[in-house]
């Protein structure tokens, strides 16, 4: 069992929302949808579910063209962002309803439902009304509405984003293991590579409504085809300046020259960018090989355990992420520490040139 889309596309009016998409998900995976807000993850999704047909292409299901079939005809599930449950029914209710559009039995319906909420650990609630629930049990109502009915095809969209930071968590980790039990193609789209990343399975990054890189989750991350892939999955986004290689060396904007080694070493001489994460930019100096990139301190966000430090390097903004908390005064000058192992490079079109050594060997 597969979906496939081949070639689909979907214009608005005469705009593109989705340019020309070939996608195809398994039996059984969990696949991640990340990008940015209108990056086209809603779009791809009613395209996916059939609530919407594509301008060109087609759209298989389990092999059959199911392009023009209409929603209902089809063993598709969706959850949205805002969670809906029916307020005067029990959970219970709320579960059986889809059963109860069938029109099946009474014993399968008590069968189907009993069988949904032990896997959500929805059993002791079954005789409450939703508002009686916490927003996280909410939620996993909604889910369980969606897959009582045996749906190959579940997408949710962005099915956390308005629970707190604990519920986000609780469910983060309860997905993967519904997922599992169900049998079913998840698709899941967000906009926090974390959570991605959490999820694991595979990602379409997107970026203006296309799919720029799709893949196994770790290898899509540490391997990003080209320089918006890496944008998309990094959150801050990943930090870019201008180099050189020539020879044996690479050389920065600020004059600093580091010894070209591993991928950086098998690349044609010329002009790059290079990219490297918030999180692999350092306050203090970690090896005698660390390029230094002298900056102006612009501000700085302390969220508890970590610092994000805003700065400027030239005409380039880079964000920082450092642990420890780091109360420093805006428009200092400030030195910052990058190991070329969390070195990208990228080519003039933003293809990648050569991966960060750190990221072959994981």
């Amino acid at each position: 069992m597969a979906l496939a889309l081949e070639a689909v596309t979907r214009l608005v009016r005469g705009q593109p929302h989705i340019h020309s998409t070939d996608l195809t998900l398994e039996k059984g995976t969990m696949n991640v949808l990340l990008g940015p807000t209108l990056s086209g993850k809603t779009s791809l999704m009613r395209l996916m579910a059939g609530l919407d047909r594509p301008t060109e292409g087609r759209i298989l299901w389990e092999g059959a063209d199911v392009t023009g079939m209409p929603v209902q005809e089809r063993r598709v599930a969706m959850v949205y962002q805002q969670f809906i449950n029916y307020p005067t029914l029990t959970v219970y209710e709320n579960i059986a309803s889809p059963l109860r559009l069938l029109s099946n039995s009474r014993a399968e319906i008590d069968r189907a439902v009993r069988s949904t909420a032990e896997m959500l650990k929805l059993t002791p609630m079954l005789t409450r009304k939703p508002l009686e629930l916490s927003g996280g049990q909410q939620q996993r109502c909604a889910l369980a509405r969606a897959l009582v009915k045996g749906a190959g095809l579940v997408l949710l969209d962005e099915p956390l984003a308005n629970l707190d930071y604990k519920l986000r968590e609780e469910l983060r980790v309860e997905i993967p293991r519904i997922f599992e039990a169900s049998g079913a193609i998840f698709v899941y789209a967000t906009t926090e590579p974390e959570e991605a990343l959490l999820l694991g399975g595979n990602t379409a990054t997107l970026w203006e409504g296309r799919v720029t890189q799709f893949g196994p989750t770790p290898t899509v991350y540490r391997q990003p085809k080209d320089a918006t892939t890496a944008r998309v999955f990094s959150d801050p986004p990943m930090n870019f300046v201008a180099c050189r290689k020539h020879g044996t060396e690479v050389a920065f904007g600020n004059g600093q020259a580091v010894t070209a080694t591993g991928p950086l070493a098998t690349i044609p001489d010329g002009t790059y960018r290079a990219g490297f994460r918030a999180n692999h930019l350092d306050v203090t100096r970690h090896g005698g090989d660390a390029v230094a990139f002298d900056c102006v301190l612009t501000g700085n966000e302390i969220t508890g355990s970590e610092t994000f430090l805003h700065l400027a390097h030239g005409p380039e903004a880079f964000v920082g992420l450092v642990k420890g908390v780091h109360q420093l005064p805006a428009g200092e000058p400030f030195t910052v520490w990058v190991d070329p192992a969390h070195i990208y490079l990228f080519d003039a079109d933003g293809r990648l040139a050569a991966p960060a050594a750190y990221a072959l060997a994981a």
